[in-house]
């Protein structure tokens, strides 16, 4: 099945609240997605409902002691997780950027067979380095969360100009789909960035818009998804139709 990294060179433009709540919907609707935390900040895990004391119990082990990826799966809440630890952060010091490197990721996945019978959704860092291009390198399909704002539109570029840097050396360049993110629709700003997006990017532009939107805000300070702290809120709306949205274009397939 899929294997979709969210990814942006900028932070603050929800990818980590667009993995939670995709794999929240997924669990929900019996797919037992696999979630991949590269960010060594580990929130994903954490709002996963995993705490993880040792780097050797988390993704960190995989890469510094050969680990098998399986042996780090951990039950989440609803989902299974492979968890991110601060030591994540010095894989980028201890790994070259070599193609052996950039691959590992993927070859364990495709080695242990993870992704026959459930989707995986991994969450990238915003810096580009060997985490990040692991998860690029690993997936079928680049999803690229861009809030609605000016500076959004400049990260967005960049990855657009990093994902076609790299396609020279890709058997199979992955798919890309930009959706954005904190959308007012009472800003004029919003729908002028919205405009200036689809020009860029055309269909590669979901038609979903994720709304700026208390729930989501709030869900993490509850420690859950916003399915959890509310099913029925404008922010679970809009994700389930940018779950159907990708679903509709073959990207669960």
């Amino acid at each position: 099945m899929a294997k979709i990294v969210v990814f942006n060179q900028k932070g603050g433009v929800g990818k980590t609240t667009t993995v939670l709540s995709l794999a929240a919907l997924l669990a929900r609707r019996g797919l037992s997605p696999l979630v991949i935390d590269l960010d060594p900040q580990a929130h994903l895990s954490a709002l996963s409902g995993v705490f993880i004391n040792d780097g050797r119990d988390s993704l960190y082990g995989f890469y510094q002691e050969a680990r098998q990826l399986a042996e780090l799966i951990h039950p989440g809440t609803g989902w299974a997780v492979i968890p991110s630890h601060l030591d994540l952060a010095k894989v980028d010091t201890q790994f070259g950027k070599g193609p052996q490197a950039l691959n590992r990721l993927n070859a364990g996945i495709v080695r242990e067979k993870l992704n026959t019978d459930r989707p995986i959704l991994m969450d990238a860092c915003p810096m580009l380095g060997v985490l990040s291009l692991n998860g690029i390198f690993a997936c079928d399909c680049v999803l690229v969360p861009i809030s609605a704002d000016y500076l959004a539109i400049k990260g967005a570029l960049q990855v657009e100009r990093t994902l076609r840097a790299l396609e020279r050396v890709f058997k199979k360049p992955p798919l890309r789909r930009y959706v954005i993110t904190r959308f007012d629709m009472r800003r004029s700003m919003s729908w002028d960035i919205e405009r200036k997006l689809r020009q860029r990017f055309g269909a590669e532009l979901c038609e979903t818009r994720i709304s700026e939107n208390v729930s989501l805000a709030e869900s993490p300070a509850h420690n859950c998804d916003v399915y959890t702290h509310a099913p029925e809120s404008r922010g679970a709306r809009d994700y389930t139709a940018l779950l159907d949205e990708l679903d509709a274009a073959g990207f669960l397939d």
